[in-house]
């Protein structure tokens, strides 16, 4: 889908809404299986997982399958992690273990080392009571929907597919599991191999949002050389991404502005996102990142197609400034694994959200945000500026974005979209409504080229949302 636009009232734009698609996964959404640790998500949901997963890709193969595992830093994680070796192991594979490390390092591994898929334990952003399961296959990138389908109807009892219950291992058949820490350090130094010059006489920031980068991002930045500051560096199980991370970006700033620093970097749980700060406590979003990275690219001929990938919330503006730099914008739905297949669709190399999620397929099969940290030192350092100077030539739009919490997404979205639609005729605008994949959150975006009407628009669907979720 692409943004379009037409003239109206002097020049103001109208653009077509967005509809969101409503998943049919019962269990798993944008994201992976994601809700309330021992609640919506529970460790014999996780053992049942990794039945499924050991036997599929093993017994099912006529072989022993191999996984790693990963995890956050959530209290939860260890409970999830142990359940899902457990439900592997009994269906004869065998369970590498990263233990504390990030998404991002999970997909290369699977991809580098060989293993049969890969599967990381975290609630990325949300707050500590949550946790996730993510799926990645051999080449590092999100499971397919067909093993997801098969997980879900074993999760609710339908044997069918399975000819009856999985079997479980016997004799030497048994998996194991072994402990791999050497994986996770061997992502550390591939990250390290992908800058092509010295942080030395930089002072950065770094937030690890008390979660998966907290140890690794130093170790990266202080041995390219950096002066690094850091912050949400004390997990301890329930403080992740609490005041902190990609999401409480405010926090980094005041780190920025307090310390003189010449850049940011904050993560969040899983350290899939980035967000940036400048060495004025200015917020660099994904859409601010996607520019300075496609320039960038363009700039050293690796842009292949001159086009990238970016989604229905990215800025309009980040579309009009890349289009007049003879940069086009492949737009998608929300999602980084949307992004990723339209990536492979269009033989884009670049492509992300604005949320931070940002994929450079060069180096990654997903997002990552430590590798977009370096990427953005790299541009910066080529160009010998400050980070802001990059920015030159983006305009964005205004854009306004609320979050609406409700327990039934369906009974909040009702008559949204419709409401939605008669808002941009009358201010001009994009609206996007959709209800969130991951949390229990209405997300509203408006934008055009008043920001007073965006906020009036903003105002009258906020009201219509909590009036659907206050009826009864």
């Amino acid at each position: 889908m692409r943004f379009g636009s037409r003239d109206r009232n002097g020049g103001k734009y109208a653009y077509v809404l967005s509809f969101w698609r409503f998943y049919t996964s019962k269990y798993f959404g944008t994201d992976g299986f994601r809700g309330e640790a021992g609640v919506t998500i529970t460790a014999v949901q996780a053992f049942k997982c990794g039945r499924v997963l050991g036997w599929y890709f093993g017994l099912n193969m006529g072989k022993k399958c191999r996984a790693v595992i990963g995890k956050d830093t959530r209290l939860s994680s260890y409970t999830l992690e142990y359940a899902l070796a457990a439900g592997i192991t009994c269906s004869g594979g065998d369970a590498y273990i990263l233990h504390v490390t990030t998404t991002p390092s999970v997909s290369y591994i699977a991809r580098c080392d060989g293993f049969d898929f890969g599967v990381m334990i975290s609630a990325s952003h949300n707050g500590y009571r949550d946790n996730g399961i993510k799926l990645f296959n051999s080449q590092g990138e999100k499971l397919s929907g067909g093993v997801i389908n098969l997980i879900e109807r074993y999760l609710d009892g339908d044997l069918q597919p399975f000819g009856g219950d999985i079997p479980l291992a016997s004799g030497k058949n048994v998996g194991r599991t072994v402990d791999y820490t050497s994986g996770r350090n061997r992502y550390t130094g591939h990250l390290i191999s992908l800058s092509t010059c010295s942080y030395k006489g930089f002072k950065i920031g770094v937030d690890g949002a008390n979660g998966s980068a907290f140890s690794i991002a130093r170790s990266v930045f202080d041995a390219l050389g950096a002066k690094t500051c850091l912050i949400g560096g004390e997990p301890d199980g329930t403080n992740i991404n609490g005041g902190v991370g990609s999401t409480h970006v405010e926090a980094l700033q005041k780190l920025v502005l307090e310390n003189s620093l010449d850049l940011g970097f904050a993560f969040d749980g899983d350290a899939d996102r980035c967000i940036a700060v400048d060495s004025r406590g200015e917020v660099i979003t994904g859409d601010e990142i996607l520019y300075i990275c496609a320039v960038f690219l363009k700039n050293r001929g690796e842009l292949i197609g001159n086009r990238i990938v970016c989604t229905t919330m990215s800025n309009g503006g980040l579309i009009k400034s890349l289009r007049s730099l003879g940069i086009e914008c492949e737009v998608c739905d929300v999602g980084d694994g949307n992004v990723c297949a339209a990536m492979r669709r269009t033989g884009a190399v670049l492509g992300g959200e604005r949320s931070g999620h940002v994929v450079f397929s060069k180096y990654e099969s997903t997002g990552d945000g430590l590798v977009t940290a370096i990427m953005l030192m790299e541009a910066v350092i080529s160009q010998n500026c400050n980070l802001y100077a990059l920015l030159k030539g983006y305009k964005p739009l205004a854009q306004i974005n609320c979050n609406v919490p409700c327990s039934d997404k369906a009974r909040a979205m009702r008559g949204a979209a419709e409401l939605a639609k008669e808002l941009e005729g009358k201010y001009g605008l994009r609206i996007v409504v959709r209800p969130s994949g991951t949390e229990r959150l209405v997300r509203i975006m408006a934008e055009g080229e008043n920001a007073e009407d965006c906020a009036s628009a903003l105002k009258i669907l906020n009201e219509k949302i909590i009036s659907n979720c206050s009826e009864f």
